[in-house]
């Protein structure tokens, strides 16, 4: 079920376009994407690299730096310790080249999904120990790690964390909260409460990005040197799915850019075995087709092997590594649709139909696949979600979550019940003991404030607008608006009372449907629908006009480009 509403934001739109020089329309999608003065418009549309953020406005990164510095210079073995996920692989990456190349000492762990579980662990820390290891360099993870670096600290080891995950805290009985940081030389996290950095929603790539661009500003490397790891920034940024608003934007439009031919031996064998060579690389190809396969060695097997990728300089073994990755990641869809069908069937047929959150136990389910099915298991009922698996040490599990419910601080009303746990408002990772299960499900669903309007799915449609308003020139225009995902979504159109007519099922999985849409003036527009072709037709029979949400694009056939409304609804 879903809810169709019109964003009511108003502007002069006129005025807005003769000043940018863009459609009204175009203005108008701008304006809904919360973006009032000159000076954002013109930043959403021109955004340089030069707009990024200073590094210098972290708190403690002055600090974080002195201490590297100083540990480079007195050359002290420096580990990085990431995480097993693409933001984890990516900041690993992005600190061992900076590192590297300020004559750093330096190596790097990760810990392994199965074995050691999320972040820093005693046994990553006395890995080090033993390897003589005098600092270790947290990315993507340690922000929670407050009994793990104290046992580092008590070792006589440096620890800097840098992160970007929630601060915890407890709450006292007057509801103040406190937030709980680990004894680190040096914490870098913009979620810090008294931390200035102006957006608070980049990734650990993003952050790890920042530690180097004030480590090659203090030792005079060269500026231009940190735009080879700008990529490996927007890779991060859209696999880890944060908002593309602000700087993450920039950072992303800029990656893409450099991956349409890039520099990375790796990341070129990965494009290749992809068929992506020629394509014009969107936030989408990331998002769902590279991302994955690197997600995918940290899933079932060990993210190593996607950071081996990145940092190969052997063509035959980038080729091998990146057909591996592959070939996990089609193991992986298959794992995941099993578990998917599991989860719903679970749901349909037990008193599970009636929670507000779902705690879905699937205890032979493969722990790293948590998540994704979370997420489809969430699209599917609108509902927060967890699923939960059977781990080596107890229970593991992910959650994914919807927007009126912040995940993170409804599970630190629950925190008994986990022995680890971490997260955003929108996702969360925990551990915790079998026994424990169901009275997590009862605690979450007594807590929950969820109304029913809160779980049905509302399609935001952005500017209601005759197809017959469509050239091919707007369409050109709205390519000024990507990179199209979260918190900067493809823009979304609507016509009301439209005839769908010569409808024909094509693709060999009958995938795909070409119509024709005609409006009460007569204007005949091409159209096409993605998904269950006999389903759609059937549906078109039951009334004779039809509200449609759509998207604008150009066909291109035979050198000659039409316009084709790619169908997105109806009702």
């Amino acid at each position: 079920m879903e809810k169709w509403v019109v964003a009511a934001k108003r502007a002069d739109f006129q005025k807005i376009g003769q000043r940018f020089g863009i459609d009204p329309v175009i203005a108008r999608l701008i304006r809904n994407r919360n973006l009032v003065t000159e000076k954002e418009i013109d930043r959403y549309l021109h955004g340089r690299l030069s707009d990024l953020h200073s590094w210098k406005l972290l708190k403690d990164i002055q600090k974080l730096l002195g201490i590297l510095t100083e540990k480079i210079q007195e050359k002290k073995k420096i580990r990085i310790i990431g995480d097993y996920d693409i933001d984890g692989v990516c900041s690993t990456y992005i600190l061992l080249k900076g590192l590297t190349r300020a004559g750093a000492l330096a190596d790097v762990d990760i810990p392994d999904r199965m074995k050691d579980g999320y972040g820093i662990s005693e046994e990553l820390i006395d890995r080090a120990f033993a390897s003589q290891v005098d600092t270790i360099l947290t990315c993507d993870n340690g922000i929670s790690a407050v009994e793990q670096i104290t046992h580092a600290k008590k070792l006589g080891m440096t620890v800097l964390v840098t992160d970007h995950h929630e601060v915890p805290y407890v709450e006292t009985e007057d509801e103040e909260t406190h937030p709980i940081l680990p004894p680190a030389d040096a914490v870098v996290n913009p979620k810090q409460e008294d931390c200035t950095y102006p957006f608070k929603g980049i990734c650990g790539a993003m952050v790890a990005f920042k530690v180097i661009c004030g480590l090659y500003e203090i030792l005079g490397i060269p500026a231009d040197e940190i735009k080879k790891l700008i990529p490996f920034a927007a890779i991060a940024t859209v696999g880890d799915v944060m908002d593309l608003t602000d700087e993450n934007r920039i950072i992303v439009k800029e990656g893409l850019l450099r991956l349409q031919n890039p520099e990375n031996i790796g990341l070129k064998a990965l494009i290749r075995v992809n068929n992506l060579e020629d394509r014009e690389l969107t936030a989408y190809h990331i998002g769902f087709i590279l991302g994955p396969c690197m997600n995918a060695s940290g899933r079932l097997s060990t993210a190593k092997r996607a950071l081996e990728l990145l940092l190969t300089e052997n063509e035959k073994e980038a080729s091998i590594l990146a057909e591996d990755l592959k070939k996990l990641n089609d193991s992986r869809k298959d794992m995941t649709a099993k578990g998917v069908e599991e989860a719903v069937h679970m749901v349909e047929s037990t008193s599970l139909a009636q929670d507000r959150v779902l705690v879905i136990y699937l205890p032979d389910c493969h722990e790293s696949l948590a998540g994704i099915i979370a997420g489809r298991i969430r699209e599917r009922y609108v509902k927060p979600v967890f699923v939960l698996t059977k781990g080596e040490h107890g229970v593991k599990g992910s959650g994914r979550s919807i927007e009126s419910y912040h995940m993170f601080q409804e599970m630190v009303k629950c925190k008994e019940y986990f022995t680890k746990f971490g997260g955003h408002p929108m996702a969360a990772g925990l551990s915790m003991e079998e026994e424990n299960i169901e009275k997590l499900r009862k605690k979450l669903n007594e807590n929950c404030t969820l109304t029913k309007e809160d779980m049905i799915e509302k399609i935001v449609i952005d500017v209601p607008m005759p197809m017959s308003y469509v050239t091919i020139p707007l369409i050109r225009q709205l390519s000024q608006l990507e990179p199209f995902g979260k918190g900067n979504t493809k823009p979304i159109f609507a016509q009301k009372g439209l005839r769908i007519t010569d409808c024909r099922v094509l693709g060999k999985n009958r995938n795909v449907v070409k119509m024709h849409l005609k409006d009460e003036a007569g204007f005949l527009a091409e159209g096409i629908w993605f998904g269950d072709g006999d389903a759609f037709v059937e549906k078109i029979q039951e009334k004779s006009n039809y509200d449609v949400i759509y998207y604008p694009t150009i066909n291109v056939f035979r050198g000659r480009e039409s316009i084709e409304m790619v169908i997105q609804g109806i009702h």
